[in-house]
């Protein structure tokens, strides 16, 4: 059935968090390929020509945005209530968080007048987890409780931490939440500010909720401290991981049975080592230091007709397959080289046409994975 905005009831709406980035897509969507799935309605007390949203208030905030007066509907032939239990019971593709979860319980309670036993049979749960969720909705403030919905806040953000924040101090919870909403802050970055401020002195909650831009600073600085560190544990693993290889590269080579690769396994050999030979010429060319400007090339240089080797089309270069022999096998002979290692063993590197040069790979973790 067609429905005009103007005959639809929202008495649920504001139980929705919404998510912007799914409203861009449904937006997308909804403009490219029409509505495809009716909203959900029943029909309302009074006046007879209007209809309750059960589910589908997205669709039709963007169906509003693009201009559209209708709107398909599917009509249940239930009661509000009955339609509002059974939608939250078929609601299985999108989990509900426990704050959304709540609204629900309390307009059923407000507006229905259902008690807790009979919300718990109803939802299938216990008395003491209806008085759980009803809790969130008595402890946040109504001001916190429209940010979540509006999707300033994350619901998980809330129900982690503004609703034990607020069991402390609801004046800093207040204070937390205009923070977390400002910054537009994910679960790592609340949980670093109210980890901090759950364990300070009073003297210091005050200043982290009043200076939390220099919190988030302090917080930022040890990552960027660490990068570095980390950078060179990365190479040194990957130093270690072709090491092992190239041993074992050179004890298949020396066994009689040879290396056992068919020509797409060579294939794909190949390819991994010259991937690696990539890599790490781009890695060393950052590491360099920049140039003195006496050694750059000249523009008479370039006039002259004579390409730089920089410029020059990857055409002249060897194919891949070339590589494994020749590049490719020192590029894993210089990473192997570390202090307190032992040479490569005579006789274990291979002539550049032995067609299988890498199958110790087989059944190893690769180095590019």
């Amino acid at each position: 059935m067609q429905l005009e905005f103007h005959q639809l009831a929202r008495h649920w709406e504001h139980l929705r968090v919404r998510y912007p980035a799914r409203q861009r897509h449904l937006l997308a969507s909804l403009a490219e390929c029409g509505q495809q799935t009716p909203i959900v309605v029943v029909a309302s007390e009074e006046p007879a020509d209007r209809y309750v949203v059960i589910d589908g208030y997205k669709r039709i905030a963007a169906l509003e945005q693009l201009g559209r007066d209708t709107v398909e509907a599917v009509l249940w032939p239930m009661g509000e209530a009955d339609a509002v239990l059974l939608d939250c019971s078929l609601r299985l593709s999108e989990q509900e968080t426990a704050l959304e979860q709540a609204w629900v319980l309390a307009e059923l309670q407000h507006r229905f007048g259902y008690g807790l036993e009979e919300l718990a049979q109803r939802f299938d749960r216990s008395t003491s987890w209806v008085s759980r969720r009803l809790a969130l909705v008595e402890l946040l403030s109504e001001s916190i409780q429209q940010q979540v919905r509006a999707g300033k806040i994350p619901a998980q953000v809330a129900m982690k931490f503004l609703v034990p924040a607020a069991r402390i101090s609801l004046d800093d919870c207040l204070r937390m939440a205009a923070i977390f909403a400002q910054h537009r802050c994910d679960t790592r970055q609340a949980g670093q500010l109210y980890a901090a401020w759950r364990e300070a002195w009073p003297v210091t909650r005050k200043r982290i909720l009043e200076h939390p831009e220099l919190f988030f600073k302090t917080q930022r600085e040890p990552e960027e401290a660490t990068a570095p560190a980390a950078l060179l544990r990365d190479l040194d693993m990957a130093a270690a991981i072709v090491k092992r290889a190239h041993r074992r590269l050179a004890t298949a080579a020396d066994c009689a049975l040879g290396l056992g690769l068919d020509s797409r396994q060579c294939a794909i050999a190949h390819s991994q080592v010259a991937r690696m030979q990539n890599e790490l010429e781009q890695m060393d060319r950052t590491l360099q230091p920049e140039q003195a400007p006496h050694v750059e090339p000249s523009a008479t240089q370039h006039d002259s007709g004579t390409e730089p080797a920089a410029d020059r089309p990857t055409r002249n270069r060897p194919p891949a397959r070339h590589l494994a022999g020749s590049r490719a096998q020192s590029a894993v002979l210089e990473l192997g080289d570390s202090p307190g290692t032992e040479p490569a063993r005579k006789g274990g590197t291979l002539p550049s046409t032995n067609p299988g040069a890498v199958q110790p790979l087989q059944g190893e973790p690769r180095a590019s994975s």
